[in-house]
């Protein structure tokens, strides 16, 4: 009688072969090209909140006092108890999985990894630099609801930095160095603070502005090579170009000109990023599909911090 042994040869999976799907190792590639991705998310208030449970963090958000003069012999001035408190919700769940089947070459998987993680790292990632450009709708006045009941804006070609309307913006409203001026002042005059300010526009503005002058200039452009997404520096203000920011009308709902984006003016307390689980990578082999399931999934929520301390400026996709 013959007898058989399991697994038959040629079954047994070795280290090398094995180390293909490692979850850690994944992940710490997958957490890098995330981190390299982000635009946005970079430049906004981040919370970590790992390992914490809930699904809402309560952050205190008091309003700005006065300092006093002190006189002699007198008591000091008593702040009056104005906190109020901003909720961010963790809400967002977002995921990305591949099917990798026993036929694909393990040789070749171990080379090819860097695309499987670098995909994976920048579909997350826009989906949180999405997420955060959303906010927009929020600043200001704004409930979130519209972009024009929040400070939006556009450059009209005829009478420059005006307050923004659905179905209006042609292809002639160009961004000019005065109508970036006007902006900058509307922060300055928000009591905004000078540093820490950004300014994450779309592609197309990026070309506009390489047609002002000043822009293209040694003090503009310094000559390095981009860094997730950052192009230059202009009034103090950091210039960042992502492919991630909010469309705000389609082609189809703006007839005077064609699809419209919002490009972003904020200080970094303007919006808060909650993040209850950064990247986690998980792998399970599939036997129904003879292949191994490799998912990489993030947890987190977006709130506006300071509705003051951000504009938006919408322009010609």
């Amino acid at each position: 009688m013959a007898t058989s042994t399991f697994p038959a040869t040629g079954g047994f999976t070795d280290n090398t072969t094995q180390a293909v799907f490692i979850p850690e190792l994944w992940s710490d590639e997958i957490r890098a090209a995330y981190e390299k991705k982000l635009v946005m998310a970079g430049l906004v208030k981040r919370l970590p909140m790992v390992g914490k449970k809930g699904d809402t963090v309560h952050i205190p958000a008091p309003t700005r006092g006065e300092a006093h003069a002190k006189q002699a012999k007198t008591a000091v001035t008593v702040q009056a108890n104005t906190e109020s408190e901003v909720q961010v919700l963790i809400d967002k769940h977002f995921e990305f999985s591949k099917l990798i089947e026993d036929i694909t070459d393990v040789q070749a998987l171990t080379s090819m990894r860097g695309f499987y993680t670098d995909d994976a790292g920048y579909a997350l990632a826009r989906k949180v630099d999405h997420e955060l450009g959303q906010l927009g709708k929020s600043i200001g006045d704004g409930d979130g609801s519209a972009w024009t009941t929040s400070n939006a804006y556009f450059t009209d070609a005829t009478n420059g930095l005006s307050s923004y309307t659905v179905d209006t913006i042609t292809t002639a409203d160009l961004t000019t160095d005065a109508s970036f001026r006007a902006l900058i002042k509307k922060l300055d005059d928000a009591d905004v603070p000078f540093d820490e300010r950004y300014f994450v526009i779309p592609p197309s503005l990026r070309s506009t502005m390489m047609g002002i002058d000043r822009y293209v200039s040694s003090d503009f452009v310094d000559g390095r090579g981009v860094q997730n997404g950052k192009i230059g520096n202009i009034y103090g203000i950091d210039i960042y170009v992502s492919t991630h920011t909010p469309v705000t009308e389609t082609a189809a709902e703006n007839s005077a000109g064609g699809e419209i984006k919002a490009a972003t003016l904020f200080h970094r307390e303007a919006f808060i990023l909650a993040e209850q689980q950064t990247i986690r990578s998980q792998t399970q082999y599939k036997q129904e599909w003879l292949g191994t399931l490799f998912t990489a999934d993030n947890i987190f929520g977006v709130k506006t911090y300071r509705p003051d301390a951000a504009l938006t400026l919408m322009v010609n996709a």
